[in-house]
C-alpha cells in the first residue's frame, strides 16, 4: 500500500481513500497529501458497511487519517449512535471532517442534515436494485445543484472520459479505485486485446466492476 500510494502520488494524485487502519497508516508513512480513512464491515444492502461506528472512525483517525468516510444514508446503523450524532462526536472528539457516502438525493438530504461536511456518490448502485457499469453523473449533477457542500464524484470511474465528465458536473474531486490500484485487472484489459489470448472477442476487461472504495 506504500508504494503503490507513493506511485499514484508520483503520478500526480493530491489525496487518498483508504481502507482500514493499517492500510491508512502505511500511506500516511510515505505520504503527506490528505488521506480519507474508512473502515469497512460486513457488506449488506440493508445496513450500512463503511465505517459504522465511531469505533471505526477513531481507528482510522488514529492511524492518520485527516478526513472521515462513512455510509450516510438513513439505512440501520450498529453501535448506539445515530448518523447525527455519530458525525457530531467524530467533530468534537477527533476534530475531523466527515465525507457521507450516499446513494441518492433523499439519502444526500438526510446526510446534510446530519452534518456532515462533504458528500460523495460512493454507494449509488451498490445499495439495491440493478448494478449499474457505468458512473452515476446523473446523481452527481442532482448532489452539486443543493449548493449545500462539496461533492465527491466516485463509483465505477475507469476512464479518463469519466473524469472529464464528472468534473463537468461541477465534482470537487474525482475517486478512482480499481482502474488504478488492481495491477491484475489492469494487465488483464491489456492482455485480453492480444489475438491469442482465450477469450480475446470479450472486451468486458475494459470495464471492471469496480468496488466503491
Amino acid at each position: 500500500m506504500a508504494a503503490m500510494a507513493q506511485a499514484a502520488e508520483l503520478g500526480g494524485a493530491s489525496g487518498f481513500r483508504v481502507e482500514g487502519a493499517a492500510d491508512v497508516a502505511a500511506v500516511r508513512s510515505v505520504t503527506k497529501l490528505p488521506v480519507i480513512g474508512l473502515k469497512k464491515g460486513t457488506r449488506s444492502v440493508d445496513q450500512v458497511f463503511i465505517t459504522a461506528d465511531f469505533d471505526d472512525a477513531e481507528a482510522v483517525v488514529r492511524a492518520g487519517a485527516d478526513i472521515v468516510a462513512l455510509d450516510a444514508t438513513d439505512r440501520p446503523r450498529a453501535g448506539g449512535d445515530s448518523l447525527p450524532q455519530l458525525v457530531a462526536r467524530i467533530h468534537d472528539e477527533l476534530g475531523v471532517p466527515v465525507l457521507g457516502d450516499v446513494d441518492s438525493v433523499s439519502s444526500a438530504r438526510f446526510a446534510h442534515a446530519a452534518g456532515v461536511d462533504a458528500l460523495a456518490t460512493t454507494l449509488s448502485g451498490y445499495t439495491g436494485g440493478a448494478r449499474q457499469s457505468e458512473p452515476d453523473f446523473e446523481l452527481l449533477q442532482e448532489l452539486v445543484a443543493m449548493h449545500v457542500c462539496p461533492v465527491v464524484a466516485e463509483g465505477r470511474i475507469a476512464r479518463w472520459e469519466h473524469v472529464d465528465t464528472a468534473f463537468s458536473c461541477g465534482a470537487h474531486a474525482v475517486v478512482i479505485g480499481n482502474a488504478i490500484t488492481d495491477p491484475t485487472r489492469i494487465t488483464r484489459a491489456f492482455v485480453a486485446r492480444s489475438p491469442s489470448a482465450p477469450g480475446a472477442s470479450d472486451l468486458q476487461a475494459d470495464r471492471p466492476e469496480l468496488d466503491p472504495t
